[in-house]
């Protein structure tokens, strides 16, 4: 199969799909995706996730949220036991995925991206996590 480069909304939507799919079934970040995501919200979910990455790779105003905060949410949630492993999981299953379907400049974007953002958010959400008390 010929891979082409992500060219609008509806690759971006399989993308995504399928990518989360991935997270749901991997047993070391999926139990958390699915603890904090009802199974009722995961359509609205992806919808939003679908913007987020619209706006990321095509410039388009659609994405409206706060990733840092809903990311600082879920390591709360979590007790602060989020670590460099998830986000380094989660970006193995993003480049796998964005491989596994597709190949170009905005195919290379989505992961470089993704690379920016999670170290980012890692870095942000280190810097909050309660002092231990030595």
């Amino acid at each position: 199969m010929e891979l082409r480069d992500i060219e609008n909304r509806a690759d971006i939507f399989l993308l995504v799909t399928t990518f989360y799919n991935k997270i749901k079934e991997d047993p070391f970040i999926g139990p958390i995706f699915l603890e904090i995501i009802p199974e009722n919200e995961w359509e609205s979910h992806l919808e939003k996730l679908t913007d987020f990455w619209e706006t990321n790779l095509f410039f388009v105003r659609k994405f409206k949220g706060n990733p840092m905060k809903a990311h600082k949410d879920v390591d709360a949630h979590f007790n602060h036991t989020i670590t460099q492993k998830h986000f380094g999981k989660w970006l193995e299953l993003w480049f796998t995925t964005v491989d596994a379907l597709f190949e170009g400049t905005r195919a290379h974007q989505a992961k470089e991206r993704a690379r920016n953002i999670a170290a980012s958010l890692f870095l942000r959400m280190f810097e909050e996590k309660p002092k231990k008390v030595q």
